[in-house]
């Protein structure tokens, strides 16, 4: 799994890490007022997207026994 990236609805550019863990880029977002909501499912504003070196704990960190073995 660790070879392929994750591209779905919801997540873009995503990978495996050799930890295990799934890391993508977050999206901050705010739900809209009815007013400025354009259909059914047009229910949230994306504020701005958290990259994923900020959004989770570098693998140098990483506590995982399969990770601390390969150092």
């Amino acid at each position: 799994m660790q070879e392929f990236p994750v591209e779905n609805v919801f997540t873009h550019q995503g990978r495996v890490r050799a930890d295990g863990q799934m890391v993508h880029d977050l999206f901050f977002a705010q739900v809209k007022q009815p007013e400025e909501s354009r259909g059914e499912w047009d229910l949230f504003k994306i504020l701005y997207t958290i990259p994923t070196s900020t959004a989770f704990r570098p693998l140098e960190e990483s506590e995982c026994p399969l990770v601390k073995a390969t150092k």
